[in-house]
């Protein structure tokens, strides 16, 4: 079948340097470019590249790339603007499982991470196919490529021979390959930022001679303020704005700025931001709200067409207030404060809000970026920048939803070892969080799912903007306290406002709260972000013996039987569950009172008993359909039960399910959810049929640590009958660790995974057993959270 161009997969990602490229598969169309990319090459190039100097290899090579690849061959082309200047490749042979790959990256991008981004995509659609190994035989001078693949962190090994090496590489994503891809995100990333942030030039298009539009009030802002770079206005109308020179369009400027702010009409951002894009603007700060799908498409196009990153839009700005920067592009009335604290929101009132409180409390701002509709630049990115920015030691986000949470959660657990992160924790309502919806069109997250984010990240989340200043003001000020223990000293307050005046005057800063409410809600936020710094890191869980090969072919199976997805029956469930090593109640499936008989006979607990449970597709909440019989005993109580579930249920029963009946013991939950915003949620807590009305369960995202296993166990109101209650004799816990870690591997494993329910579990001295159990599938794909690509 032959593609074009506009038919093929485009992912836009950052290189090394900042700069964005586009990925995608190569087409028949790319022909030319890939003609003209091969014949540029030095002959060096050609010589690493084909083991010779011939321009006819090249010719042979662009002939190969631009033919549709069959099952074991993948090409993928980078392209800087329309510019062909990367190819990497691989293709399978007699085994499917082993690849053998190719790399050429233009001349003039070398040292530039062309190779190493394009090849960490091969390497995730390689696993997704099935391939577990690369090979690369190249020239042993080859310097370049032997850094690339080293530098991609896989188990890398060598053999020479003679002048060429052979190289093979597993592609088992290890803790050294997750680093190694998280740093080069992260440099990648925050080079990025450097034209927004750190501009030497800058340009307000839409600067109006009204007194009161927004163009005029950040050209105010910006002169004002004194900004260290070139700064210019364009007004087709005026020669000059505020006595700052103005042009006509941003092609008539004597230089390219390296950040245009945008307030111009909605119907006019798409084309000002080509027209950005086409002189070589590095950045988009755009505040205009009102853009339909279809211009906010447009504009994030042109954006990545001509790798500019952008703020908002939809934003009140941004600043810096850097000595040798010193930018203020906001349309803010009040200046920010020089200071510590990096602030990025998504509501532009709440920015206000918080710029005002933080310079009243002297604390100030090192840098505030206004997210607005948050179409690009994230708060992963700026937390990322804070992380290198010697400046912050102080993290504020407001954030109403969450582009990549896995990769927000990765990057605020390294953040928070070094600074505070506080956030409020927007839409816990059902009317908030309906806000957070109709505002930045974001979809709702359950609070247990954010909280879940946030204790896991060591994010300081607070209720409302004032607990938050409240909590800077003291994280700001005050070293942590070594305990939770708090003593309260006073006689009158006369006193105490005395004492304050005298710590101020000897240059001391105790905060000063206005409620005695206030000062404790601050003091426990400080004292769990102690205690969080002081627990270990956490490693993560990797239980042995499961067979992920085994339960990726059964849902493979399952969906191409059924595409639309749905839940497994019961032999498939204990299949899955098999596969990870969960254990469960013994059961035979059955579906005839005959068969229902045998199986007792064969599975009857010591006491002689049996369950029998109705099985059906729409029988998900049997115990409501009165289709569970308890304690059945002999083979004639069996067929009775066996004739009466299908009596009353009729054509919904479809067999039923006969095990023992289970020892008594704790009834817990445990279970895997797919969030559509975090990912896999792991949840635990109190199980049986009143687990729903109790709603006592604590969650983590997956993948868990052993801390994040711990802390499971620990958070919901039950635990306490896991640790012995009253004299009881404790459960085994580390039964009910190896399972949520299990469940922890299948959730990370199965993206298709959409939920996994174990209820009960019953947890005894003497173990752990799933007793019921249900799964739900879905098609999705994969995502991984380490794979650089912009939204």
């Amino acid at each position: 079948m032959t593609e074009t161009v506009s038919a093929v997969r485009t992912v836009s990602a950052l290189l090394a340097d900042g700069s964005t490229v586009r990925l995608r598969p190569a087409c028949p169309a790319d022909r030319a470019q890939a003609l003209r990319f091969y014949d540029e090459m030095s002959v060096d190039s050609l010589r690493n590249r084909f083991f010779m100097v011939s321009r006819r290899s090249g010719e042979r090579a662009a002939d190969r790339l631009c033919t549709p690849g069959g099952r074991g061959h993948r090409t993928l082309v980078a392209l800087h603007g329309d510019r062909l200047i990367g190819v990497a490749e691989y293709e399978t042979g007699d085994d499917p499982a082993t690849a053998e790959i190719a790399l050429a990256v233009a001349d003039d991008f070398h040292r530039r991470g062309v190779g190493t981004l394009p090849l960490e995509h091969l390497v995730h659609t390689a696993r997704e196919n099935g391939v577990t190994a690369f090979t690369a035989d190249l020239l042993a001078d080859n310097h370049p490529l032997h850094r690339v693949l080293a530098d991609l962190g896989l188990h890398l090994t060598r053999r020479y021979d003679g002048t060429t090496v052979h190289g093979v590489i597993g592609l088992e994503p290890d803790q050294a390959h997750l680093s190694a891809m998280d740093l080069r995100g992260r440099t990648a990333g925050t080079a990025s930022l450097r034209p927004l942030l750190r501009p030497r030039s800058v340009a307000v298009i839409g600067a109006g001679t009204r007194p009161g539009s927004v163009g005029r009030a950040i050209l105010h802002n910006l002169r004002e303020d004194h900004f260290r770079g070139l700064l210019h206005a364009v007004n087709p109308h005026a020669h000059a704005v505020l006595h700052v020179p103005a042009f006509a369009s941003v092609g008539e400027l004597p230089h390219p700025p390296e950040l245009a702010v945008l307030a111009v009409p909605a119907a006019a951002v798409p084309g000002v931001a080509r027209e950005c894009g086409r002189v070589g603007v590095k950045a988009l700060v755009v505040v205009t709200a009102g853009l339909d799908a279809d211009r906010t498409a447009e504009l994030t196009a042109a954006c990545r067409r001509w790798g500019m990153r952008m703020v908002g839009p939809n934003c009140l700005g941004i600043a810096n207030t850097e000595p040798d920067v010193r930018l203020d592009a906001t349309f803010a009335v009040g200046r920010p404060l020089p200071g510590t604290a990096g602030v990025a929101v998504q509501s532009g009132g709440v920015g206000i809000a918080l710029l005002d409180g933080l310079s009243r409390l002297g604390i100030g701002v090192s840098s505030f970026v206004s997210l607005g509709d948050k179409r690009d630049v994230s708060g992963n990115d700026l937390l990322q920048w804070w992380e290198c920015d010697d400046r912050t030691d102080l993290a504020l986000v407001h954030l109403e939803s969450f582009g990549n949470p896995r990769a927000f959660s990765r990057t605020a657990r390294r953040v928070t070892r070094r600074m505070p992160l506080l956030t409020v924790d927007a839409g816990r309502s059902t009317a908030g969080r309906r806000a957070a919806a109709s505002h930045t069109a974001a979809a709702a997250t359950p609070t247990m799912t954010r909280r879940a984010l946030f204790r896991q990240a060591g994010i300081t989340a607070t209720d409302t903007l004032g607990e938050l200043l409240d909590t800077a003001a003291l994280l700001h000020s005050q070293p942590l306290p070594h305990g939770d223990r708090v003593a309260v000293v006073s006689n009158a307050g006369g006193v105490g406002v005395l004492a304050a005046d005298a710590c101020a005057d000897d240059g001391r800063a105790v905060p000063a709260y206005g409620e005695a409410q206030s000062a404790a809600r601050a003091l426990r936020h400080a004292t769990e972000r102690g205690q969080w710094l002081a627990r270990p890191p956490g490693t993560p869980v990797a239980p042995a013996g499961a067979d992920p090969a085994e339960a990726r072919a059964l849902v493979a199976d399952f969906l191409a039987r059924d595409p639309a997805g749905g839940w497994l029956d019961a032999r498939r469930t204990a299949r899955l569950l098999r596969c990870y090593g969960i254990p469960r109640l013994p059961q035979a499936y059955v579906t005839t009172e005959e068969e229902a008989a045998d199986a007792a006979a064969r599975l009857a607990s010591r006491s002689g008993a049996v369950a029998l449970k109705a099985q059906g597709p729409d029988l998900l909440h049997k115990t409501e359909r009165g289709g569970v019989l308890l304690d059945l005993r002999g083979r004639h109580a069996v067929r009775t039960a066996y004739r009466d579930l299908t009596a009353r249920l009729g054509t919904a029963m479809t067999g039923a399910l006969v095990q023992p009946m289970a020892q008594r013991g704790t009834e817990l939950l445990a279970g895997v959810v797919q969030d559509e915003v975090f990912g896999a949620l792991v949840v635990f807590g109190s199980g049986g049929t009143t687990s729903e009305l109790l709603a006592d369960h604590a969650a983590r995202l997956a993948p868990l640590t052993d801390t994040d296993v711990h802390e499971l166990l620990t958070a919901p109101r039950c635990a306490p009958l896991l640790f012995g209650y009253r004299g009881a004799e404790p459960v085994d816990l580390a039964s009910l660790k190896d399972l949520l870690a299990r469940l922890s591997l299948m959730a990370d494993d199965l993206p298709e995974l959409a939920e996994a329910e174990c209820n009960p579990v019953i947890a005894r001295p003497d173990g752990s057993t799933v007793v019921d159990a249900r799964i739900r599938l879905l098609p999705r794909r994969a995502t991984d959270p380490y794979l650089r690509r912009l939204p």
